[in-house]
């Protein structure tokens, strides 16, 4: 069954009203040298594990939309991260991931770049839904979407996060008021200049171990002005790569590019399909970008 069907039973079988619900997700380092909960507690790391916590929702469900984060609390040895969701489609979407293990994956891609923690750290998540443990249900999908639907808000959003949030919005560089003169052979990013430079196998496999399902909407960018990618040729590539899953998917895609355009296939133009696909926090990281306290 697919998502629409069974996202469709979710809502059907509840009752008229819009649909909604909460999780609570617990999260916690099983290194014990690098404490989640700790840089939390921290007036300095709360903010940086507020942007781990948002990138990694925003990768696993599809981007900024049907969802918010309504209080981070201590549920020591665990960081409890309480969302509410708007909407089934990102809900279900978020089940998915953090069912296949890419929501941890991702957790652990982010703490390890905006944290310092050792790259490829082990996480460990808990998943509730009021007093259900959803990790029980993962093979049930609907049952964990009634779950989360009966599970509602007892709280608004906490000033806390409200003032993260706003944090967050601020660390972004603003938008370029006046033009800005770049030199050739560079391309402008957040009002930073760097220099392009055609892609490389490196950065293939980075993006490729970043974007996850995303890749798509990056490609429908790039074959604006890339003859190999228009068409069906990216559909025809999630078909040809279905089995071998999101990463492949991706590498073969900008393999595609890169191989069509030859050394005309730069980091700018990459850059510039992140941006447009409103995906800024990969971007940060093709160009290794260290996050701004």
């Amino acid at each position: 069954m697919d998502s629409t069907e069974y996202t469709k039973m979710a809502v059907n079988s509840t009752d008229d009203r819009a649909w909604s619900g909460c999780v609570v997700l617990f999260l916690r380092c099983c290194n014990p040298g690098s404490d989640l909960l700790t840089f939390y507690k921290d007036m300095h790391g709360k903010f940086s594990v507020f942007k781990v916590i948002k990138l990694t929702l925003t990768d696993v469900a599809g981007g900024l939309d049907g969802y918010e984060i309504l209080k981070l609390h201590d549920a020591d040895p665990f960081l409890g991260v309480e969302l509410k969701f708007m909407d089934a489609l990102p809900c279900k979407r978020f089940l998915d991931s953090y069912a296949c293990g890419s929501l941890l994956q991702f957790l652990s891609q982010h703490a390890s770049r905006l944290l310092t923690f050792p790259d490829g750290i082990a996480m460990e998540a808990v998943l509730k839904a009021g007093t259900h443990i959803l990790d029980d249900s993962l093979q049930n999908p609907e049952l964990c979407l009634q779950h989360i639907y009966q599970s509602q808000p007892v709280r608004l959003r906490d000033d806390e996060v409200t003032q993260l949030e706003q944090q967050l919005q601020n660390s972004y560089a603003p938008p370029i008021q006046t033009q800005q003169e770049v030199p050739k052979n560079c391309f402008l990013f957040q009002k930073r200049v760097f220099d392009d430079r055609p892609l490389t196998p490196a950065d293939q496999q980075r993006f490729a171990a970043h974007v996850g399902r995303d890749w798509k909407r990056v490609g429908r960018a790039l074959q604006k002005n890339c003859r190999a990618l228009k068409g069906p040729a990216i559909d025809n590539l999630a078909y040809e790569y279905e089995r071998e899953g999101l990463y492949e998917q991706a590498y073969q895609l900008l393999g595609r590019f890169i191989q069509s355009e030859g050394r005309s296939a730069r980091l700018g133009r990459l850059i510039s399909a992140l941006e447009e696909s409103k995906l800024t926090s990969v971007a940060e990281i093709m160009l290794d970008i260290q996050p701004r306290e």
